[in-house]
């Protein structure tokens, strides 16, 4: 089996603005020892909680002080069989407001670009943009044509619409004209910009890409986590009310499932990236759920290696707890003959 990772990172802290996530903490992000030392203490004063945080940023902190994209990309090829395939996702986050990133977004995407032809075939790598900025059309139009980018990468939780129309105008034509891939985030977890919680889930939402995947019906857009920790947790702890479904559609899983079923969107994918590392009670969920045919044949295998290394268990735990759970015919789908699809190479 060829395994494709469809979600996963190498960008470093020097592609991280300099004051995210608060001003404050920088002088742990310059001596990380100290957020060792605060969870020892937190955990001698009994608030484990507190110190389980605490050792997650230690370890995120761990795999994004690497220097190089290339050893951070060694590290997650040791989590996996030989001929793994990963597509590398990177991320702009320089207009949240919180300071410049020490390495600008057209030296992280010349990096990547250098550890795709270093790992000729098993590095895909996707451009990524903040339509608001400066240049944004101009940069992916660059990553597509002259360094031979697959596809994009979007992050609306950092503040724009999905159908922003720098994306519609500029961006989306290029891609669907190429049949070139689209990942964008889709939970409510993980970074959020310069705007309240409220609206950042807004531009979240599944139904938020409906414009776009309407416009663009053969653009492939994989919206990520299929829907994130707290909706699933949700979902498995309150219920859906089987008598008034349409009170669930603020449910991102359920929004999300909805839209792959009912076949309106042919075009929509999904992928498990940090979500079912979460909890090993959603594994039965997402069995039951890949019974549907369409489900089954709109999920990709993903991981968002490295923000997993926050997790006590390893990549590979994960991967191979997923594969015996799912089966061999199950997993094969969602991790090999899926992704190929979604690229486009069947």
């Amino acid at each position: 089996m060829r395994i494709t990772n469809c979600h996963t990172h190498t960008f470093t802290a020097a592609h991280i603005p300099q004051h995210y996530p608060h001003w404050a903490l920088l002088p742990f992000k310059r001596a990380p020892g100290l957020l060792r030392a605060l969870a020892l203490l937190a955990r001698v004063l009994g608030q484990e909680g507190a110190a389980a945080a605490l050792r997650r940023l230690h370890r995120f902190q761990q795999e994004a002080g690497q220097p190089r994209q290339a050893d951070i990309f060694a590290r997650l090829i040791a989590q996996y069989p030989h001929g793994s395939r990963f597509v590398v996702l990177p991320m702009q986050m320089a207009g949240m407001g919180q300071g410049a990133p020490h390495v600008d977004l057209v030296a992280q995407h010349d990096e990547l670009a250098a550890l795709a032809r270093a790992w000729p075939g098993l590095v895909i790598p996707f451009a990524t943009c903040d339509p608001r900025l400066p240049g944004a059309a101009a940069e992916v139009r660059r990553c597509v044509n002259d360094l031979g980018f697959r596809g994009l990468k979007l992050y609306p939780r950092l503040g724009f619409a999905p159908d922003h129309p720098v994306l519609m105008r500029e961006i989306y034509p290029l891609l669907d004209a190429r049949g070139l891939a689209v990942v964008s985030h889709c939970s409510r977890g993980g970074v959020t910009g310069n705007v309240s919680r409220a609206e950042a889930d807004c531009v979240s939402h599944p139904m938020a890409f409906a414009p776009v995947l309407r416009a663009f019906p053969h653009l492939q857009v994989n919206l990520a986590h299929m829907g994130g920790q707290s909706d699933w947790q949700a979902y498995i702890r309150d219920g859906i009310d089987p008598y008034h479904c349409e009170t669930s559609g603020g449910n991102f899983l359920m929004a999300l499932r909805r839209m792959i079923e009912g076949g309106e969107y042919p075009n929509l994918w999904t992928d498990l990236s940090y979500t079912l590392f979460q909890s090993e009670a959603f594994l039965p969920f997402l069995r039951l759920f890949l019974d549907h045919p369409k489900m089954r044949a709109r999920v990709l295998f993903g991981s968002d290696f490295y923000m997993t290394r926050q997790e006590a268990l390893s990549e590979r735990a994960v991967a191979v707890r997923l594969r015996a759970g799912l089966g061999e015919d199950l997993f094969r789908q969602i991790a090999e003959t899926n992704p190929e699809h979604w690229l486009g190479e069947r």
